[in-house]
């Protein structure tokens, strides 16, 4: 069993089900008011950092998981005509979207599929990279994703997630509580050495990493017991997160692990 996942924290079949569900309708929700959704995620020098990282050559195949809104995956296909890239997600509409977009933008080399949350729906050895951006703090069974990463990656492939990580004295979990207030299937936001644990558990050597930060707002209507969690955590932990209240929203700094693996058996040390 791996290091960072405690027993306690594996999730029953009933559990993990239930988070899929809740993920799925929270970001069916978000995607309909799509503007504010575009104001907690968009960063486009994130995005060219993370295009500049990835180092993407003609005829590459890649799965983006996660999808989303395609906010990774359209670039890619317009930069890289001679790639081919699917995008997959639970969400069956944002996909049906997504599709409409490519079609109307003309782009050939681009697909998007819907699936359960757990089985990847590709062969073994399907992908030459996945990549994956603030989307694997929903996922319940994190273990089981990168099985299924690895599973589908070719011998040698490269595995990119960026994901949100708690400050250093954050050891009690104010970010986890402060995300969870929305309930659309949060789990956990995990710290580099987690995420190398995690992978070196399941076929993944550490290739190399970089740090960001993300600024988003949060609608206070959505913040349910807001209140409590100020009372309940340390202030100076709080602090840290440089959390502000401008009018009906509620932003928050947070940190960003940039994390680039190769499949293979042994970590770079």
């Amino acid at each position: 069993m791996n290091d960072y996942i405690k027993a306690k924290e594996i999730p029953t079949i009933y559990e993990i089900g239930k988070s899929i569900e809740n993920t799925k309708k929270g970001f069916e929700e978000s995607f309909e008011i799509g503007t504010f959704y575009n104001r907690q995620t968009q960063d486009e020098a994130h995005l060219e950092q993370i295009l500049h990282s990835l180092k993407i050559r003609d005829g590459l195949k890649i799965l983006d998981l996660g999808t989303g809104t395609g906010y990774l995956a359209f670039p890619i296909a317009k930069r890289y005509p001679k790639t081919e890239i699917i995008g997959l997600d639970i969400v069956q509409q944002a996909m049906d979207k997504n599709r409409e977009r490519a079609v109307t933008e003309g782009l050939k080399n681009i697909q998007f599929m819907s699936y359960n949350g757990l089985i990847f729906p590709f062969a073994d050895e399907a992908f030459d990279m996945v990549i994956t951006r603030y989307a694997l703090h929903h996922f319940p069974a994190i273990i089981n994703t990168f099985e299924e990463i690895n599973r589908v990656l070719k011998p040698n492939g490269m595995f990119f997630l960026a994901d949100p990580t708690p400050n250093a004295d954050d050891t009690e979990g104010f970010v986890d509580a402060y995300m969870q207030m929305k309930k659309d299937g949060h789990i956990k936001f995990y710290t580099k050495e987690e995420w190398k644990g995690i992978g070196k558990t399941t076929g993944f050597r550490f290739a190399d990493s970089f740090e960001t930060k993300i600024r988003f707002p949060r609608k206070k209507q959505t913040a349910l017991g807001f209140e409590d969690i100020l009372n309940t955590f340390d202030k100076q932990v709080i602090k840290g997160y440089g959390l502000e209240i401008i009018d009906d929203e509620i932003w928050i700094t947070e940190k960003v692990n940039n994390i680039l693996f190769q499949k293979g058996e042994f970590e770079k040390s």
